[in-house]
């Protein structure tokens, strides 16, 4: 795809920042921040979820192997449930960057909203299609965060956390309603406090 020309003009080291998992019941929000080779380009890039599953695990590893660096970084459930899914995000995305072996000269973030870093940062609506390193980190970010939930299946069966990821589907509504909720659950959204209630 063309990204963003008016991005694409930038210079010097480019972050850029994307999550994943904002609106599961269940698991931690997932955050990554990419800064790309120029010299050595990924070729395919796009919005994660434009992606098929196939083709984000390559460019998951063909992305870890050609940026200059990068950073997976994450705010679990319970963060989730004390601070509000806005600002664990945030805490996430601020983590992502402040973990980078390479200082950036400018932060480009997906969304709206900012975290609170020490770096020159500015949000991107529709970041993910239109600037490369925001596609690049949505990717590891959500590969990342899909192989968790699937591992997790495992320690928590019988959710369908490997199917739905942890996202309210009307089979995890059914399993919750049939197991109750599991660890990994967000106790502050509401179709789990309405489980909870239940009890």
């Amino acid at each position: 795809m063309s990204f963003d020309p008016l991005y694409l003009n930038l210079t010097g080291r480019i972050a850029g920042v994307d999550e994943v998992g904002r609106g599961p019941l269940a698991g931690a929000v997932v955050t990554a921040a990419v800064i790309l080779d120029p010299d050595n380009p990924v070729k395919g890039l796009d919005d994660s979820k434009k992606l098929t599953e196939k083709k984000r695990a390559m460019l998951s590893v063909e992305i870890k192997e050609k940026a200059l660096c990068y950073c997976i970084a994450r705010a679990e459930h319970g963060e989730i449930d004390e601070l509000n899914i806005f600002h664990a995000t945030l805490l996430a995305m601020k983590r992502a960057v402040e973990g980078l072996t390479i200082s950036p000269d400018k932060v480009l973030v997906d969304g709206k909203f900012c975290p609170d870093i020490s770096f020159s940062c500015e949000a991107v609506i529709k970041g993910d299609s239109r600037v490369a390193a925001i596609s690049a980190a949505s990717i590891l970010a959500k590969v990342s965060r899909d192989n968790e939930m699937i591992a997790l299946e495992e320690t928590y069966p019988g959710y369908g956390f490997a199917k739905h990821k942890g996202y309210p589907t009307k089979l995890h509504i059914e399993a919750l309603q049939k197991l109750g909720i599991c660890p990994i659950h967000r106790k502050s959204y509401k179709p789990v406090q309405k489980i909870l209630n239940q009890t």
